[in-house]
């Protein structure tokens, strides 16, 4: 497991910024070409959805997916690092569904009471090492990474992908030396593409989604290191039904369908 050495904690230079979650709001009107779906949704509806950055892409388009089939019902999504979400639903945020990018951090929301029902696994990833395309490093493996004087980033230990790294380091002996530990995952991968930084161990959908901007290196012992994602409705939705037929359709095999080409695994 990761040392907590005061000597190590202050050789890292935590970047843990303010919460100002990205949000992406997305409107269906109604229309001809809609589909009928027996009204699962009331119209006017609203889906507020905290999900972690990991899903950016793919929640967008499934949100976009849900308005269609429900004409008239609009979704709000807000993307920021698991943990800081969470934490955010427990003082009080307006949320109605919550999407971890880890059970642990689920957890803590049943444990506190906030979940209407049990959550769902409708995911699942692993971590990668993500380089800038000339790789000026010249990294191959992790343990390139953990060499003196290579800039390398990671997401901090609170949020899952944190979490799964301190595993990764864990089984494959290797202990780095971040410059910088990152408060979500797209935060890591974006001092990657800035060209801020040597490497950094993200998700390896966050590296299928980069496409030519980064260069993605396997990393073995991160196949047994699998985060799963669930999804959950809050005890506070102000619209339950709406909530549950947002919860439903993640866990559905149309988006599975879009979860698969971001790259993916089932929950």
């Amino acid at each position: 497991m990761r040392g907590s050495s005061t000597g190590r904690d202050r050789s890292r230079a935590v970047a843990l910024p303010v919460l100002l979650s990205a949000v992406v709001l997305v409107t269906a009107g109604r229309s001809a070409d809609a589909p009928d779906t027996g009204g699962a949704v009331s119209d006017s509806g609203s889906v507020t959805v905290f999900a972690a950055a990991s899903l950016r892409d793919s929640f967008t388009e499934l949100a976009r997916q849900f308005e269609q089939e429900n004409p008239g019902t609009r979704v709000v999504l807000t993307f920021a690092g698991s943990s800081d979400l969470a934490t955010q639903i427990s003082e009080g945020a307006p949320a109605d569904v919550f999407a971890s990018a880890d059970t642990r951090t689920m957890a803590r929301l049943q444990d506190d009471g906030r979940l209407a029902g049990d959550p769902v696994d409708f995911a699942s990833n692993t971590l990668e090492l993500a380089v800038p395309p000339d790789n000026p490093a010249d990294i191959t493996s992790l343990a390139d990474a953990a060499r003196p004087g290579v800039k390398t980033v990671v997401c901090a230990q609170q949020v899952p992908c944190g979490a799964a790294t301190a595993q990764v380091e864990e089984l494959s002996g290797v202990r780095l030396s971040p410059v910088s530990e990152e408060a979500s995952v797209t935060d890591v991968l974006g001092k990657i593409t800035s060209g801020q930084a040597d490497a950094g161990l993200v998700y390896a959908t966050d590296v299928q989604r980069a496409g030519e901007a980064v260069l993605g290196i396997g990393v073995p012992e991160a196949a047994d290191v699998v985060n799963t994602y669930p999804i959950a409705f809050l005890t506070d939705a102000a619209d339950p039904d709406a909530a549950r037929s947002f919860v439903d359709f993640v866990a559905g095999p149309e988006a599975r369908v879009v979860l698969e080409a971001a790259g993916f695994g089932a929950g």
